[in-house]
């Protein structure tokens, strides 16, 4: 039994929970020198979880690889340096008010002068029948969360109970640990507090297509178990029912009240702990803070940025000063499954008068919503799917936006978009809300880690940094981005140098130190998951863009390996090395196309691409195109696309050498090497230059004497010509400076950054390429080859291994949840005896003025 001798200090303040606001709260108490090493009191810290607080936000990241102890939110000495005494698994068990004091499970009594209860929430579990069965959990600790991934292990299918923020994440966790998993939502849409009919919309899409399935507007009837008293299915409310052998319930939450209602402290209707703006209970000597008070203005926050701010009002108080919490911001921005998802202020317009703007794109899962008052005042909104403006947005609610709303919500080149940057807001706008951080207070700072050391700002949920970012001077940091303070070639050498395969490897041990732990972000996962697949056969990494960690970070195209076309169907794009076929290639083509009914177009790369497939039909196309000896044309990825050819010397009168062989055995060679950028090519036969090879990346035109070696040249927008690297070379001197040449690339430049982009950039320019690649000026071209010679030799034909996989296609359906259901929204219509997107249907993104009635203005 712990010793609670009270030392001779002024004042006893005992804390009963040690989550995230209650550790907030002893860093308050601190920061005001109230902590026994300053001799102002005594501190006891009744904790029930067998560890100190951690950040239950990012309680998810522990699936991706970090530890427990990461997760911790107590520096090492924290307690010992201020005095304070901790008991872990000891929770408070009863209060007496009279006496004053608190009794443990332990049997230890602490008397206290003040008392705070910071004792959270607990998981709602719906009375349903079975929910007590082996295998149903719920998703709130670190236990919880252990308990979870051990069963897990004997399991195949998953089902979480609910599809609010903490239902997502648990169905990611479920998806991660291989699990086949369901999200069951008894409201008509996912999130259904955060985001309105549009989003969910959105958001149902997007999370369907990773290979959920998603059943809304309904409930749970019951949990079935086996036997031996197993989970081995549930029954919903719609008299359906599904198969399942592990259940995660996470219906919301409910205050943890009972300690208070047992010593007969005022407590809500609905549960919570009645406080005043001071945060005091009913009892002056008694606070409460976190989701488990009932704020002065009738709410419970399930947020912990408010809780932080009742956490400081309550140090400030303890403290002698004035201080109150009347209500709290409630807008979140957070990353569910991938997917960008936000909401700020007045997001569902209920406001008297609000006008809403929208932009929906269900075929990219993007929705924007601005609700705007009848004076044009920002009233809130809801971000699904590109919440880059939502650090932007937020700070803005309340104020009159200088641009119409439109300019906001559209893409580039319908009206929009405009970026009004942070530099817009006022020094008073609130840029972090965790901490309650203004523009201003960061401005005062030069570096992320000074402003996150002196503020805090930044080391909450995180969706403020890149705003953060924008607000510090951009000259001192070159980073790849928010994440990473290294380029994207830097980290390139810390891949190869070290053998990292993975990215929450490389973000743990090479991230800024406030990213570690944390997702990434849109710029660095897909720039890092090219480095690693670029790096694999050397580093010892899968070369399987979508095994494991690597689906996570690829861009849109690569999760289903076809480029996305407008309508949302997707293109197949069998690779014809060097254009040539056979006729029995062309039959086979042929065939596919009129029994899937697709758009044939040859292309100006001498190759055809095949339009119009539903992802279903994917696995059916590319497993007749495999047996007919096709493979991937790597038309979706960053990476090699083709070596286009003339007829050269075979058939054309003018041609000096065999082009067509040379741009086969190129095309063969690099396929499939992932770079910055795309890479496109082109051998020509003679001087006559009919393949067109200066415009191209690397382009080769015959001589006489051999063959002249072209880089950096580029069409599109912004057309160069390529420039002469070396002439008059053999097929193996052609073939060697290529290779040092794209590895080099490979190596040096910098995220989407094309050949020509980066020969103009580069230090010295073609000279300097010149005498690393043809002169070898830094000894580099011996470990350049090597590293070209492990890619062709590790080479495999991604959609040769997917349609050998069941697991890896599963991914491959339109709606997981009727899997043999095709799209609604993909149609066609007739044109030139083919097929094409029905432009009507496509007339764009849906962008509507509306009232809240939904009357169109």
């Amino acid at each position: 039994m712990p010793d609670t001798t009270i030392p001779n200090t002024t004042r006893t303040f005992v804390l009963v929970g040690h989550g995230m606001v209650g550790q907030r709260f002893l860093e308050s108490l601190a920061a005001r020198g109230l902590t026994p090493a300053a001799g102002r009191a005594r501190i006891v810290v009744l904790c029930e979880e067998p560890r100190p607080a951690y950040d239950r936000v990012q309680l998810t990241s522990y699936f991706a690889g970090r530890s427990p102890e990461e997760l911790s939110l107590v520096e090492p000495e924290f307690m010992a340096k201020h005095g304070i005494e901790l008991y872990v698994g000891d929770p408070a068990e009863s209060v007496d008010r009279t006496a004053r004091t608190v009794t443990a499970r332990s049997g230890a009594v602490f008397p206290y002068d003040t008392l705070v209860l910071a004792t959270g929430s607990y998981p709602f579990v719906p009375p349903v029948p079975g929910k007590d069965s082996r295998g149903c959990f719920v998703y709130r600790t670190i236990e919880d969360l252990l308990a979870i991934e051990e069963y897990a292990k004997g399991a195949e299918t998953g089902a979480v109970v609910g599809g609010g923020l903490l239902g997502l994440e648990a169905a990611g966790a479920l998806k991660g640990l291989g699990l086949r998993t369901h999200v069951v939502e008894f409201a008509p849409r996912l999130m259904p507090v955060q985001v309105d009919e549009g989003g969910g919309a959105a958001l149902l899409r997007t999370i369907e297509g990773m290979g959920l399935t998603v059943h809304t507007g309904v409930g749970t009837q019951e949990v079935t178990a086996d036997a031996d008293g197993a989970v081995n299915g549930m029954a919903l409310s719609d008299g359906s029912s599904l198969a399942t052998d592990l259940v995660v319930f996470s219906a919301g939450v409910r205050p943890r009240d009972q300690l208070a209602r047992d010593c007969g402290l005022a407590v809500g209707e609905r549960g919570g702990i009645v406080v005043d703006e001071e945060c005091r209970t009913s009892d002056p000597a008694v606070f409460a803070i976190g989701e488990c008070a009932l704020a002065s203005d009738g709410r419970l926050y399930g947020l912990v940025a408010p809780g932080y701010e009742m956490a400081e009002t309550v140090a400030e108080v303890l403290g002698g000063g004035r201080a109150g919490f009347t209500g709290a911001d409630m807008s979140t921005k957070l990353k569910l499954l991938g997917v960008d998802v936000a909401s700020f202020g007045d997001a569902h317009g209920s406001a008297e008068g609000a006008l809403d703007v929208v932009y929906a794109d269900s075929r990219s899962g993007v929705y924007k919503k601005l609700v705007i008052g009848a004076d044009g005042t920002l009233l809130g909104g809801v971000l699904v799917g590109d919440a880059d403006d939502y650090g932007t947005l937020r700070p803005m609610t309340g104020s009159v936006l200088p641009v119409s709303p439109e300019q906001l919500v559209l893409p580039a080149g319908a009206g929009g978009p405009v970026t009004l940057g942070p530099s817009a807001l006022p020094d008073d706008a609130v840029i972090c809300s965790c901490h309650n951080v203004t523009k201003g207070a960061i401005c005062e700072h030069t570096t992320l880690p000074e402003v996150k050391k002196c503020t805090r700002a930044g080391t909450g949920c995180g969706s403020c940094v890149k705003v953060i970012g924008q607000l510090l001077p951009q000259s001192q940091d070159t980073g790849l981005c928010g994440c990473f303070a290294y380029s994207r070639s830097e980290l390139y050498e810390i891949v190869r140098t070290l053998g990292i395969t993975s990215f929450t490897a490389l973000l743990d041990s090479h991230g800024r130190e406030e990213a570690r732990g944390g997702e990434g972000c849109e710029v660095c996962k897909p720039t890092v998951g090219s480095v690693i697949a670029s790096l694999a056969p050397t580093v010892g990494a899968s070369g399987y863009v979508l095994d494991g960690e690597q689906a996570s970070l690829q861009d849109t195209n690569d999760h289903f390996l076809a480029n996305l076309q407008r309508n949302g169907s997707y293109s197949v794009v069998p690779r014809i090395p060097g254009g040539e076929i056979t006729p029995e290639k062309l039959i086979v083509i042929g065939e596919v196309a009129r029994d899937f009914g697709l758009y044939t177009k040859i292309t100006g790369g001498q190759r055809i691409d095949l339009f119009g497939a539903r992802v279903d039909q994917l696995p059916l196309i590319w497993t007749r195109l495999v047996d007919a000896g096709f493979e991937s044309g790597h038309a979706y990825g960053k990476s090699l696309r083709t070596v286009k050819s003339c007829v050269g010397q075979t058939w054309c009168r003018y041609g000096v050498q065999d082009s067509v062989r040379m741009a086969i055995d190129l095309e063969l060679r690099y396929r499939g090497l992932r770079s910055p950028h795309k890479l496109k090519s082109a051998v020509s036969g003679c001087a006559r230059e009919c393949a067109e090879a200066r415009g191209k990346d690397f382009g080769i035109i015959a001589t006489a004497g051999g063959w002249n070696l072209y880089v950096g040249g580029n069409g599109g927008a912004t057309p160069r010509h390529a420039d002469l690297l070396a002439q008059d070379l053999s097929d193996a001197g052609l073939v060697r400076l290529i290779d040092r040449f794209l590895m080099f690339y490979i190596r040096t430049a910098e995220r989407l950054e094309r050949t020509s982009a980066w020969l103009e950039r580069i230090d010295g320019g073609l000279e300097h390429v010149r005498d690393v690649v043809v002169h070898d000026s830094l000894g580099l071209c011996d470990e350049l080859e090597r590293l070209m010679a492990d890619h062709v030799s590790g080479y495999r034909d991604e959609w040769a291994e997917t349609i050998d996989d069941p697991e890896r296609l599963r991914r491959f359906v339109s709606f997981v949840n009727a899997p043999d259901a095709p799209d609604p929204s993909v149609k066609f219509v007739p044109e030139r005896d083919q097929i094409k997107p029905d432009l009507e249907l496509l007339a764009g993104p849906v962008l509507a003025v509306r009232t809240l009635e939904g009357t169109p203005s």
